[in-house]
Formats: structure tokens, C-alpha cells, sequence
């Protein structure tokens, strides 16, 4: 693993790397009024668009084109939207790869894993127990291990979210980021460094980052809820807990309630259909966990989409089945008069 630190101009030599391989994702802008919210001006950044469904894609594609990758392959464990985006870049460098998932990760994920040609293991019930027995076929193998989080290339690849969006967006006041291990956020913040408010999102199941950051050090923490296949690792990384000491404002915990909400209100408002990770952070606006200045410009990673929820199989009559539109969501669209339509080459960074 590189000892060298996430820097901006490291995270700018990834997105020249990368940037051929990965979509620049857009940005959708709305009012906080459009949600029932104060005055604000939000502007989301749709990561779920990207290949592989996450952002996930940016630093398995700087992984496997910054580092020698063996005859065995590359190994990763995951939740799901790691492993689905190391399959991807695998199978777009022609490289084999074995992903580790444990039983909570999503049919959806699964699927896509499997889809791309990978390997697929699943084992154990939780993240931490795929990543051990991902080691163990590392070492076994002799496979290239890809770290989901604590690992230079793949936050130097999750920072490439944070030098677009500033370039789609340069006028932020605050952005807020969800958080499972830390590679976006640790890779967001170090390329915002400080010039912007940069405010972490967590389930109230899985405080990671939370207890980290009281404990001055990464900790052991609870790991389940709605979001368990993407923000629940058993910690945080060691590479971005000093950048989260640094340049990460607070962090804020959510209930799966809100959550939940969150996904209701981006189907009911703008037909944006993420997973429960990925509409985390949003969940920290409509929660009112937090609560912006008037006229503050608020940018929030929608992050991942990567559900199962939609299922045309019924035709036109079909709609996401836990995202109906409920009385919260008829609430907020009559508060709105007009809602918006919504190489292989090994380089060195």
C-alpha cells in the first residue's frame, strides 16, 4: 500500500487516469422548498448513475490501473457496491477477480456481481467476515487485495466525486456525505480540504465515524439497519480518520425511518430511485439532523443505486415497490407548485 498522503493534486492525476473509464455523473438542482424544507438551494450529485451503480467504480478503476495486478486476479470483499465495482473494472481490464460478500448484501447486488464474470463468495453475516475471508484467499492465491475503503487508491479514486462535483458546482457552502468505512468521505474531504463545510451522515445503527471521532481513534462499532450492506463495516479506516479529524465539520446520525423517507421523497420528487446508503445523506435534510441557513447551497452524494425495488416484470403498472407514494410524499408535492422534472498499463499517482 502507498504511505503517500491523499492530496489534491494526487486525487487530479486519478480523475485524468480514470476519467476514460468511469462517467462523469450529473447534478440535479432543486429547492428546499420542493421538500417541504426552509429556504435552501440543493444541489445533488448522482453517483447512482455511474457505472457499476455506486460511486464505487472510481477507485476500483484506480486500484487496478495504478497497481501490478497478478496472474491470480484481484480479490475484494464487500457489502455489495465494492465488489460489484471491482467486477466491473475487472471485467472492462480483462482481469479475473474473486468478490467476498456477506449474506446481508442485496439480491440486487449479487446479481450484478455475478453479472460482470466475477467469482462471487458469499459468506458470513456481516462485512468484517467477508474481508477475512477475502485475506485468506489473498494469501492463499497470491491475489492483488482491494481494499472498500482503507486503502491510498481507492480514496485517492472516491476524491474524483469531489473535483467534479466542485467543477459542477463551485459555489458550495456544505456538502453532506454518507459514511460506512470512509473512502468517500475521506477522499471528498481531502480534496475540499477545508474550503467547504463537510458534514458525514450515519445510520443510528452503525456510528462508525461517530465513535471514531469521540474516541480519537478508529473504534469497533455496532453494525445493522436498514443500510447494513453498504454503511456498516465493523470501523472506519486508519487512512481517512485523520482526514475526517481534519476536514469533516461533524457527523450526523439518521434513523432507518428517515432513511426510508429520504428514498420516498428523491422517487416522489425528482424519480430518483436510490438504496438506502445512498439516500443517507439526504435523510440528514429531511430529518432535520440538518438544518441550513437560509439561502445556503447544500450538495448532497446520492451515492449509490443499487436496489432491488423496481420491478418492471408487471409493465407499465409497475412501480418501486416500497417507494409508493405515501402520505409524506403527497405532503411535499402540494407544497411544490411545479416539482422538477425530473489501458492496463500500471501508472503511478
Amino acid at each position: 500500500m502507498s504511505s503517500a498522503p491523499i492530496t489534491r493534486d494526487r486525487i487530479t492525476a486519478a480523475h485524468e487516469l480514470i476519467r476514460l473509464h468511469v462517467r462523469r455523473t450529473p447534478i440535479v438542482e432543486a429547492e428546499g422548498a420542493d421538500f417541504g424544507l426552509d429556504p435552501c438551494h440543493l444541489i445533488l450529485k448522482l453517483e447512482l448513475l455511474q457505472h457499476s451503480g455506486s460511486f464505487k467504480a472510481r477507485g476500483a478503476f484506480t486500484n487496478l490501473l495504478t497497481r501490478a495486478v497478478p496472474a491470480a486476479g484481484v480479490v475484494a470483499a464487500s457489502g455489495g457496491n465494492h465488489g460489484a465495482a471491482v467486477a466491473f473494472a475487472a471485467m472492462k481490464l480483462e482481469k479475473p477477480a474473486r468478490v467476498f460478500v456477506p449474506t446481508v448484501a442485496s439480491p440486487e447486488k449479487i446479481e450484478r456481481i455475478r453479472g460482470y464474470g466475477a467469482d462471487l463468495v458469499v459468506t458470513g453475516e456481516r462485512y468484517a467476515d467477508a474481508l477475512a475471508a477475502s485475506e485468506a484467499w489473498a494469501k492463499e492465491s497470491g491475489a492483488l487485495r482491494i481494499h472498500a475503503y482503507d486503502q491510498v487508491e481507492t480514496l485517492l479514486g472516491q476524491g474524483t466525486v469531489g473535483l467534479e462535483f466542485e467543477e459542477q458546482a463551485p459555489n458550495l457552502d456544505t456538502l453532506l456525505v454518507a459514511v460506512g468505512g470512509g473512502g468517500l468521505i475521506g477522499g471528498v474531504a481531502a480534496w475540499y480540504s477545508g474550503r467547504i463545510k463537510i458534514i458525514g451522515v450515519e445510520p443510528e445503527t452503525a456510528p462508525t465515524l461517530a465513535l471514531a471521532l469521540e474516541a480519537g481513534h478508529p473504534v469497533d462499532s455496532p453494525a445493522g439497519g436498514i443500510a447494513a450492506d453498504s454503511l456498516a463495516p465493523k470501523r472506519v479506516g486508519e487512512l481517512m480518520f485523520p482526514i475526517a479529524q481534519t476536514h469533516v465539520e461533524s457527523v450526523l446520525l439518521v434513523s432507518d425511518s428517515a432513511i426510508q423517507q429520504a428514498q420516498e421523497a428523491l422517487w416522489g420528487i425528482l424519480r430518483i430511485v436510490a438504496e438506502p446508503g445512498g439516500a443517507a445523506a439526504f435523510a440528514a435534510l429531511l430529518s432535520g439532523r440538518y438544518q441550513p441557513k437560509p439561502g445556503e447551497r447544500v450538495g448532497v452524494l446520492v451515492c449509490g443505486g443499487n436496489t432491488s425495488v423496481v420491478d418492471f416484470s408487471n409493465g407499465a403498472k409497475t412501480q418501486p415497490s416500497n417507494l409508493r407514494h405515501k402520505s409524506r410524499i403527497t405532503q411535499l408535492q402540494n407544497q411544490t407548485e411545479e416539482p422538477p422534472c425530473p489501458s492496463t498499463n500500471v501508472s503511478k499517482l
